[in-house]
């Protein structure tokens, strides 16, 4: 039985429906850990015909990029969000099992837009106005995720956002023992520095989305159509997703990055007026997402040379990771000039992926 077998017997049980008919099936490339299946819906029921054009989220085979990884929070996080200001999609049914197709995945609405993921084309890059307002769009969404109502929409039982910077800490400090193959000074002298240097979290405690990049939010036109990639999503303190935001902000190929685009300081400043919530120790979290950012990138290296994933993409992000380790050194005051040690994969395993491909 085939994937779209399987799935229309899974809806036709679960929804006790009839006539369910599957088009248009089409894998897509979403980020760099969850598998995305786009497609049309339509079955019948008692309540009459239904027509639906949907999002297939699917938990990615362990190991995986973001462990341990938590579907089931996803789906959770996107029915907290429904009827908020908060523009992502609405989650439909979730398949906890892994049965149907082999790994768990939730059912969610398939909104309208464009995702400006690496590249801005040329009717964008020439449309300075526009871009401000995309940028004006995001800083909005982003304040809309930090000020919903925790208690009135269920979200607060997700996660204990209290010891959050700590907890993170730790996590990501683990992941980075947990794959290196030797030493790795540079990033290490990292993760002490961050730890030294942790200062005490924001009082406000808020849904934290966790990967606030502008390739995570589409666009009909000038607004924000949808908010994207929920899998780091929880409860927290919302200035790390300041940070994250902070260091992808003049990434090359990203419209923020073009003539137009808000300056950080000026998406501080529209954000704490929508928030409430007054930003500070920004170079330390810059410092904090940037080495996150870099273990992420160690994690996926590392699976790529281990054989987990032939995925080149993972092979390619782990040149970011020493101008990542350097710049968050700096944002600490250590501009010492340390080895890097093993962050990329090894020689043989590149040798043999450039001959794969």
């Amino acid at each position: 039985m085939d994937i779209e077998d399987r799935f229309a017997s899974w809806i036709t049980k679960t929804l006790d429906a009839r006539a369910v008919r599957i088009e248009g099936l089409d894998r897509v490339e979403m980020g760099h850990s969850a598998e995305t299946l786009l497609l049309t819906l339509s079955w019948t029921d008692g309540a009459g015909d239904h027509r639906e054009d949907v999002a297939v989220r699917i938990r990615p085979p362990a190991p995986g990029l973001l462990e341990p990884y938590d579907l089931t929070r996803q789906f959770d996080v996107l029915r907290g969000l429904e009827g908020t200001p908060v523009r992502a999609p609405r989650a439909y049914w979730l398949e906890p099992s892994g049965r149907i197709l082999g790994q768990e995945f939730y059912v969610m609405e398939r909104l309208p837009g464009v995702v400006y993921e690496r590249s801005v084309p040329s009717e964008l890059a020439n449309d300075p106005q526009r871009i401000r307002r995309m940028c004006e769009g995001m800083v909005e969404q982003i304040a809309a995720i930090h000020t919903v109502d925790l208690r009135a929409t269920g979200l607060e039982t997700i996660a204990d956002g209290r010891g959050y910077l700590e907890r993170e800490l730790e996590h990501w400090s683990g992941e980075m023992r947990r794959v290196q193959r030797g030493p790795l000074p540079a990033l290490e002298r990292l993760s002490d520095l961050v730890h030294e240097h942790r200062p005490e979290q924001s009082p406000a405690l808020t849904l934290v989305h966790g990967d606030p990049k502008p390739g995570n939010f589409a666009f009909e036109g000038s607004e924000v159509s949808a908010v994207f990639d929920w899998e780091m999503a929880t409860i927290g303190d919302p200035l790390a997703d300041i940070g994250w935001a902070e260091v992808l902000w003049t990434v090359p190929g990203s419209f923020t990055s073009r003539p137009g685009a808000l300056t950080f300081d000026e998406f501080i400043a529209r954000w704490e007026e929508l928030t409430g919530i007054t930003s500070r120790n920004r170079p330390w979290y810059r410092a904090f997402q940037a080495m996150k950012m870099a273990i992420i990138l160690l994690v996926g290296g590392q699976l790529f040379d281990a054989g987990y994933s032939d995925d080149v993409r993972f092979l390619e992000m782990t040149y970011a990771i020493e101008p990542l380790t350097r710049a968050a050194l700096h944002e600490l005051g250590n501009d010492e000039p340390l080895e890097h040690g093993p962050v990329l994969p090894r020689p043989e395993r590149i040798r043999q992926s450039q001959m794969a491909h």
